[in-house]
């Protein structure tokens, strides 16, 4: 089964809407004639808007970066799948670590969330990944199995079968640690195998994307592992060489 590739920038807080439209100008310049893979930039709140007017007719799909599950009401600060969906993104990130720890994003809200972004006609990325500690304690596959099964508890065949997961180690976050191919795959297969485990078919076809300073450098040999079907990228994906440089790293 081949699984189109798909590569994520996630630029977490970083750029003005004058930095974001610079940098999508030169992305679409880059990438233009790329068809072959699904791209996709997460930029902050305040750029969604003009980003999605300059990505339009592009080859560059929108993702925002968090979600919150109900559609309106009195919830400072948060952002609704409605209002996401409104303003041009196709994708959003659900349960990305920095949440989890920083925001006290729990497995119950996580499964909330993705339940609100596909009622959105949004596409899920569902972050999954383990603290160095867990690792070392030999719980990579207790934490991550958990953090999968909350976010796709209960979500129906057609609503799984739009998922995209993406594990992303916490240790390799920003630090300049890289799980080795090796690392990676490992966790990608067992997490392919515990969606094989709900639906053989969805299995099949789910794209797992890997995130944790990815770079030119490293993305191939990690893209060309047989369940790593693409990146979920963040300081990397702030430099069009460096993004547009793992996305020409993709398998062809």
């Amino acid at each position: 089964m081949i699984r189109r590739p798909m590569i994520a920038g996630n630029w977490k807080l970083n750029g003005t809407v004058t930095e974001s439209l610079a940098l999508v100008r030169e992305l679409r310049n880059r990438l233009d004639k790329v068809r072959d893979c699904d791209i996709v930039i997460a930029p902050p709140y305040t750029a969604l808007h003009p980003v999605a007017a300059r990505l339009e007719g592009s080859n560059i799909a929108l993702a925002a970066q968090d979600i919150y599950w109900e559609g309106s009401g009195a919830y400072t600060g948060a952002v609704s799948g409605s209002l996401l969906k409104e303003v041009g993104c196709a994708y959003v990130l659900v349960g990305h670590s920095e949440r989890r720890q920083l925001f006290g994003e729990t497995l119950e809200s996580s499964s909330r969330r993705m339940k609100a972004a596909l009622a959105s006609g949004l596409v899920p990325i569902l972050c999954v990944g383990e603290t160095l500690a867990e690792r070392q304690a030999g719980r990579t596959d207790e934490v991550v199995a958990a953090q999968l099964d909350a976010g796709l508890m209960d979500l129906s065949h057609a609503q799984l079968a739009k998922v995209v997961v993406a594990y992303e180690p916490v240790w390799a976050i920003g630090t300049g640690q890289v799980a080795t191919p090796a690392q990676a795959q490992q966790v990608h297969d067992m997490i392919r195998e515990r969606v094989r485990a709900r639906d053989v078919d969805i299995a099949k076809t789910m794209r797992i994307l890997y995130g944790g300073s990815v770079k030119p450098e490293n993305a191939a040999e990690l893209l060309s592992q047989p369940d790593i079907d693409g990146a979920l990228v963040g300081g990397a994906s702030l430099k069009v060489e460096s993004f547009a440089g793992i996305v020409e790293a993709r398998p062809r």
